[in-house]
């Protein structure tokens, strides 16, 4: 199994107590908007098109960008996002096994870790990518920019490789749900997970939110973590989303 975490936050646990860490609120279900592509499907908003991840023996690779995943992703999953481009994209639902908390966003990486690799191998779930880590925002009149990654709430998520895998419910720290279909835009990263990634691609998701007027954000952003510790620092690939819905009587989304 793939850890998703940097050695050195891990080491941290050495000396840090686990914080107590609670339950999220199981989303509320929504319909897909118009002009939103199908489940697993993509429309580049922000980038060249013709750059795309390649698939081979269940791993992706993007050599332009000097990124690859070699975990599988969950079934249906769209494939990741270039770094530095905007796609609008549709997740499926999803079986994930989640540890929410307050504080830090990035201790709270760390102080998820055990409890979700704890569940996944006594249930004998095999690791997928990515790791999920969603930020709250605080309400959808908060800038993105502005969600408070120093000290909010988060929730840290694995996710299961089929929405049939295994039993939602409790177990110790550990909630399993099912996370229904989501529409997002979404911004790709390379180079390091943590606040000093997420925060950029925030500020630039507003940047682009604020330049078209088919799309608003709503609900939590979150960060998608698709490599292992041994993926080398400056090429660990993630993305940075917000769920949208259409604006009223919103037009084309623009390039």
């Amino acid at each position: 199994m793939h850890c998703f975490f940097p050695r050195f936050l891990i080491r941290v646990l050495l000396v840090l107590p686990l914080a107590a860490i609670t339950s999220a609120a199981d989303p509320e279900p929504a319909a897909r908007p118009k002009g939103a592509p199908e489940p697993g499907q993509a429309i580049r908003l922000v980038g060249d098109a013709s750059v795309k991840p390649k698939l081979a023996e269940g791993q992706y690779l993007l050599a332009e960008a000097g990124v690859g995943i070699e975990t599988p992703l969950p079934e249906g999953y769209p494939a990741p996002t270039p770094p530095e481009m905007i796609e609008l994209k549709t997740y499926p639902a999803v079986r994930r096994a989640e540890c929410s908390g307050k504080g830090a966003s990035d201790m709270g990486m760390v102080r998820s870790f055990f409890p979700l690799f704890n569940h996944i191998k006594k249930s004998k779930i095999e690791m997928t990518s990515p790791v999920e880590m969603e930020y709250r925002r605080g309400g959808d009149d908060k800038p993105l920019a502005e969600v408070p990654l120093a000290d909010g709430d988060w929730t840290v998520s694995f996710l299961y490789r089929k929405p049939d895998m295994g039993q939602v419910g409790n177990d110790g720290q550990v909630k399993v749900v099912d996370a229904p279909e989501m529409v997002v835009v979404s911004i790709g990263m390379k180079g390091g997970y943590g606040s000093g990634v997420v925060q950029p691609g925030l500020e630039a998701l507003q940047k682009w939110f604020a330049g078209q007027d088919a799309w608003e954000p709503t609900g939590d952003p979150r960060s998608l973590m698709y490599n292992g510790p041994g993926a080398p620092f400056a090429h660990q690939w993630m993305e940075v989303q917000v769920p949208v819905r259409r604006k009223p009587q919103g037009g084309a989304a623009k390039p």
